[in-house]
């Protein structure tokens, strides 16, 4: 009988953690991350020389605001407010694509189309880790320039 009655309420909490899970339980990506410059990879490079990624979520979905010093000097100003359903939303202040579409893979990885044009030039994915204190972007896109772009961007939970 107690191993019928553990049986039940182990299986109760892992219904109840479903249920929070499918409600929408909160986005770990959610706060603003700093580039870690030597954990990331660039290639080709140069480097970024700085980036600070703030996620915030309202009734319209997840905002994203990014900031920083692009590699030549210049500010680096981008912008975007999606959600996790696949569909296509403008990305504003790249040279490289123009609008992407997210899927949630799962708690803690999204996967992402980049287009410009309406037309896929690349992918990303984004995993949260390290008890939500570690932020890895990895994409690979064919840039404005015609070269193929592979970053692994490293960001710390400020």
């Amino acid at each position: 009988m107690k191993s019928l009655l553990k049986t039940i309420l182990v299986g109760a909490v892992l219904a109840a953690a479903g249920v929070a899970m499918a409600a929408g339980a909160a986005d770990p990506v959610v706060g603003t991350w700093n580039l870690n410059i030597p954990k990331s990879t660039f290639d080709p490079g140069p480097a970024l020389k700085t980036q600070t990624r703030t996620y915030t979520v309202d009734k319209d979905g997840t905002s994203l605001s990014v900031s920083g010093v692009a590699a030549d000097g210049s500010a680096v100003s981008q912008k975007a407010t999606f959600k996790y359903d696949g569909k296509s939303y403008p990305f504003t202040g790249s040279a490289d694509f123009d609008a992407l579409s997210l899927k949630r893979i799962n708690g803690s990885t999204v996967k992402s189309t980049l287009m410009k044009a309406g037309k896929k030039v690349g992918t990303a994915t984004r995993t949260v880790s390290g008890g939500g204190k570690l932020l890895t972007l990895s994409t690979k896109v064919t840039g404005a320039d015609g070269k193929v772009h592979t970053t692994v961007l490293v960001f710390d939970k400020q």
